[in-house]
């Protein structure tokens, strides 16, 4: 098809461009969302029909429940993967042919998944019946990207949140009887390559490509004191390096850091977004995941190695060092020769919230995920907020920050709030997705306030980190992930553990005794719903404890995740290395599981 150039305003050439071609199709299995939305292999994406089923399922879900697709605004954009161009094409097409009145892209079709919830939350600025009533995010997260790898699409309704589960129970089962789908062949190729505006099919057809950062960034503007922050950025011993891993935050970064706070353009590593984040070539080998195992050469300039132990350094390391995944929700934080576990930075950034502008009057709620460490709960318990613990999957944090709003009149307010999960995401109300600019900032707005007067040495992340420690002890944390694991044979390893689960109760292995131990289920306490099957927990006398659940993100298998935690009294040694303290745990994890036993695997694929 022909393509429309850029500029400010381009008028399509008939109303021809409009005439709606229905292609007749048949279910594919298989097409059921998950917490991130349907993730599969790109080349399967790439299959006839695929696609275009899944949007068509989701379209006729909105029509179904009410959501005004007709003439309404429709957001478009994605992480930058291999297809992504493409499918974003194919559903201006397909959202033309609903009768959608305007689409938004952002340039060259990037949005990162925070963005993608800002622009859809505040684009419209109260404009009458332009703001969206949702978008498609064309992303896969942190899974590696290219034609053999993986692609993923997510829906996300008119909150800027992930679609919540009766909209995709409903998605789903369109998927299995869908016998048609729509499209405007017709349109031409939209020009994503700059910002402008393209009036289609006689004025009954819009879309609008705008710049991809400036929304997100207008909206953290208001949470965050960027004055304060590029303070801190001119101190002469302040040095920053963040790692973009090639996904989709390297636009935005190369406007906040760069442009605003003034860091030096050679402090970004890897901030070219690429289709196949950077690939097998790269130091991360595609995989925009950042963890102590993927963000390699990050890890290796703050002076760590993949087991966050100090490594010898030609230079030193820069006093602050941060990264992003490849959709850029995630983030992680680590200080000069110091890795600050998701956990630990989710409760340090609560207990000192104040100094965030958008916090200063106080928080009035937190929540993490269940397998997150129980650090913040010390931190809520002394600030005496209301703190929650939910299943993993953002859309529970959602619900908490939408309570006593009109979606849910009458229940109590719990915003300003901030989450977190230990899968290295971190998010306040400001948006309903995890942000991982927004962890970054809030960091660098700790540190800001941490050092008020430049005469003094810095105060970097260990520093802030061992204080918080030493106040309110520390919870040694540790993850491992078994990927690909045989599914069925990951489910039966499973069900066996809550099966033995009662008769283990009250009895000790390895000298430590089992208080508690069950499936964890979660009662809404905003929209009534339970959630069953979130992870199987044991619980010590002692307060450690070890999780077992099963991930909806991976691709290929099931991935095994078994997370190990045990606490230390401020008073206690709180210098050990976590990985070390945890161990005993995982050996006790792994005889109670039978692990290697039912899945052949004799270690983890990656420890986090």
């Amino acid at each position: 098809p022909r393509s429309m150039g850029s500029g400010e305003s381009k008028v399509g050439s008939s109303a021809q461009s409009m005439e709606v071609t229905t292609v007749p199709t048949s279910p594919i299995a298989g097409q059921k969302p998950g917490t991130s939305g349907l993730r599969q292999k790109t080349k399967t994406f790439m299959s006839e029909h695929y696609l275009e089923n899944f949007v068509q399922s989701t379209l006729d879900a909105l029509v179904a429940e009410g959501v005004p697709v007709k003439g309404g605004t429709l957001v478009i954009s994605g992480d930058g993967r291999y297809h992504n161009k493409t499918a974003i094409q194919i559903i201006i097409k397909m959202a033309a042919a609903a009768g959608v009145g305007r689409v938004w892209c952002g340039d060259h079709g990037l949005l990162s998944t925070p963005a993608m919830s800002a622009v859809i939350r505040t684009r419209s600025r109260g404009l009458a019946g332009m703001a969206p009533f949702g978008g498609f995010i064309l992303s896969a997260s942190h899974n590696p990207g290219g034609i053999d790898e993986d692609f993923g699409i997510k829906y996300n309704c008119e909150n800027g949140g992930p679609a919540p589960e009766k909209v995709t129970n409903l998605i789903y089962t369109n998927t299995t009887t869908i016998k048609e789908y729509k499209l405007c062949c017709g349109l031409p190729e939209i020009d994503l390559s700059a910002p402008g505006s393209y009036t289609l099919g006689g004025g009954a057809f819009r879309v609008d490509v705008f710049d991809c950062v400036e929304d997100h960034m207008g909206l953290l503007q208001q949470v965050f004191d960027f004055g304060a922050i590029k303070a801190l950025f001119a101190r002469e011993d302040f040095s920053f390096v963040y790692d973009g891993m090639h996904g989709v935050q390297g636009p935005y970064a190369k406007k906040i850091f760069v442009d605003e706070f003034g860091a030096p353009a050679s402090s970004l590593m890897n901030c070219e977004p690429k289709e196949d984040f950077g690939g097998p070539a790269s130091a991360s080998h595609g995989h925009a995941d950042p963890n102590l195992t993927h963000a390699v050469e990050l890890v290796a300039r703050m002076g760590l190695n993949k087991e966050g132990r100090e490594i010898e350094t030609t230079s030193e390391p820069p006093v602050f060092g941060a990264a992003a995944d490849g959709d850029a929700d995630r983030n992680m934080i680590m200080g000069s020769r110091f890795f600050c576990s998701p956990s630990d930075s989710l409760a340090v950034i609560v207990a000192n919230a104040s100094c965030i502008p958008y916090f200063a009057a106080g928080l009035k709620g937190c929540a993490r995920s269940m397998p997150t460490s129980c650090a913040l709960d010390r931190v809520a318990e002394q600030l005496g907020i209301p703190y929650f613990e939910v299943p993993t999957g953002w859309k529970f944090f959602g619900n908490l920050m939408d309570s006593g709003t009109d979606a849910f009149p009458g229940k109590p307010v719990y915003t300003p709030f901030i989450c977190g999960e230990e899968s290295f995401g971190t998010g306040g109300d400001h948006v309903r997705e995890k942000d991982g600019m927004f962890a970054v900032l809030a960091w660098l707005q700790i540190l800001a306030a941490e050092n008020p007067d430049p005469a003094k040495p810095i105060v970097g992340v260990g520093d802030v980190t061992k204080k918080h420690w030493e106040k309110y002890g520390r919870n040694y944390y540790a993850r491992y992930d078994y990927e690909g694991v045989d599914k069925p044979a990951a489910e039966k390893m499973m069900a066996a553990m809550v099966e033995a689960q009662p008769a283990l109760i009250g009895t000790t292995v390895d000298g430590m005794k089992i208080a508690k131990a069950d499936m964890f289920e979660y009662h809404d306490p905003v929209d009534g719903s339970v959630s069953k099957n979130q992870g199987v927990r044991f619980i010590f006398e002692s307060g450690s404890r070890f999780v077992f659940r099963l991930s909806g993100t991976g691709v290929a298998g099931a991935t095994i995740r078994m997370y190990l935690e045990e606490y230390a009294a401020p008073d206690a040694d709180l210098t050990k290395h976590a990985f070390d303290v945890v161990k005993p745990i995982a050996d006790i994890a792994l005889k109670i599981s039978k692990l290697t036993e039912y899945t052949g695997r004799t270690e983890p694929s990656v420890v986090t």
